[in-house]
């Protein structure tokens, strides 16, 4: 699928200028837009997802109604590169002062990339994320898990409301027992055409977390326009004799599907919103910033955070589930299935043990209202092991400032993506209108 673009013209602007730029916009955009014929401003447009300006004119001053009147985003790309040009400055400065929602890109691959986010909006509108849940916050230590916004009503609806997305929910109990009842032959027939590390993992283990993704699979052929499956794994892993890690592994790997651990469905939609219109390697993690001294360390069951060099107040440890967190082993620089870490899960349930490169990096989330998203850059330093304890792999990531970032932070769950993308981010922000803040 591609984002749909229709090509507009001023009054006096429909000239062999315009009508050379719209050929070399297909040329430079064809694999991300799908450009249509071309329209006078101010005629009915056809359903699209932005409307291209190949062409900037003065008659924008005097047509500042009817460029109102355009209910989609109006993308700049004025310049044979496929970007805006800079003699638009002016006008564009005039239009964004006017209220005229404009996408400017200054180069070709954000061009490419607010393409991509343009179809994500699309696709949202009708995308379903499916999870797995009971009775949320009532299992495994419900004094911590109660506290989640992600399972109110109201984090839903605003969901709903904002984005189009709506959130499924069934029974992880009756999953639980359907996944069980398939067939070891099955699984162990499907397990041939995967190539993986394991490390201490027993057969039954392997075959029950492999009889997770085959039944993942059943349910969201039941449905249309899955983008991500979750499940309350944690909470309520009474109700399963594993974990999903290695079926999001393998869901990601075959379908593309994102995955949503402890079933958070406003990870799942960062996640999904921020892969798929950057195109970056992304998970979910936790978060434990050395400003929080025992807090942190007690629940990760260590007696202390690892020695930095310097500024340790910008340090973070993140961890998730005794490792770094479920981590598709298409963006891993190390990858193994292990024997479960945490203690409240099945004894039968297997951990990815897996590692992003070292190097740059950028933390991301939601809000609770969904009109701004935090971000920090930072550096990924390193990894550290603590035998016995819920961390046997977490990483260390340094960040500009520690103690703004913990006034900030909007969860203990961040979305962290390889590379610098603060810059990104911002740039796709303007279309799903939401605000980015830097910590």
């Amino acid at each position: 699928m591609k984002a749909k673009l229709i090509p507009v013209y001023f009054q006096t602007g429909l000239n062999p200028d315009f009508e050379k730029q719209v050929e070399i916009l297909r040329n430079l955009l064809g694999e991300e837009a799908d450009i249509g014929e071309p329209m006078a401003l101010g005629s009915p447009l056809p359903e699209a997802d932005a409307v291209v300006f190949p062409q900037m004119l003065g008659d924008a001053y005097r047509q500042l109604a009817a460029l109102k009147q355009i209910t989609v985003p109006l993308l700049i790309a004025t310049s044979e590169f496929g970007t805006v040009s800079m003699w638009d400055w002016e006008i564009l400065s005039y239009l964004q002062s006017e209220g005229v929602h404009c996408l400017t890109p200054y180069n070709l691959a954000e061009a490419k990339q607010l393409c991509r986010g343009l179809l994500v909006k699309r696709q949202l509108k009708s995308s379903k994320l499916l999870v797995f849940q009971d009775n949320p916050g009532v299992g495994q230590q419900a004094s911590i898990f109660k506290r989640f916004y992600w399972w109110e009503a109201e984090c839903t609806q605003r969901m709903m409301e904002k984005f189009g997305v709506s959130v499924v929910k069934k029974s992880f109990k009756e999953f639980g027992e359907s996944a069980k009842q398939i067939p070891d032959r099955e699984a162990e027939e499907e397990w041939k055409k995967w190539q993986r590390t394991l490390d201490g993992v027993s057969a039954r283990a392997l075959t029950s977390a492999v009889k997770i993704f085959i039944a993942v699979k059943r349910e969201i052929d039941r449905e249309d326009n899955v983008i991500g499956v979750g499940i309350n794994c944690l909470n309520e892993s009474h109700f399963s004799d594993t974990t999903p890690c290695l079926a999001w592994d393998m869901l990601y790997e075959e379908r593309g599907l994102i995955w949503g651990c402890e079933a958070d469905t406003m990870s799942m939609l960062t996640k999904y919103i921020l892969h798929k219109a950057l195109g970056v390697p992304i998970m979910m993690t936790n978060l434990y910033p050395f400003l929080m001294g025992q807090a942190a360390l007690k629940h990760e069951k260590i007696d202390r955070f690892p020695e930095v060099v310097k500024d340790p107040e910008n340090c973070i440890l993140v961890a998730h589930c005794g490792f770094l967190g479920v981590l598709p082993k298409s963006f891993s620089s190390e990858w193994t299935l292990r024997p479960k870490v945490l203690g409240i899960v099945d004894e039968n349930a297997t951990a990815i043990d897996a590692r992003l490169p070292i190097g740059e990096v950028t933390l991301a989330k939601l809000g609770p209202m969904f009109d701004n998203m935090t971000v920090a850059e930072g550096q990924l330093e390193g990894y550290v092991q603590y035998p016995g304890s819920d961390c046997r792999n977490g990483g260390v990531i340094r960040v500009k400032d520690g103690r703004r970032m913990v006034n900030k932070l909007a969860s203990h769950h961040y979305l962290l993506m390889t590379g610098h993308n603060l810059q990104n981010i911002s740039s796709i922000s303007k279309i799903f209108k939401f605000e980015v803040e830097e910590i």
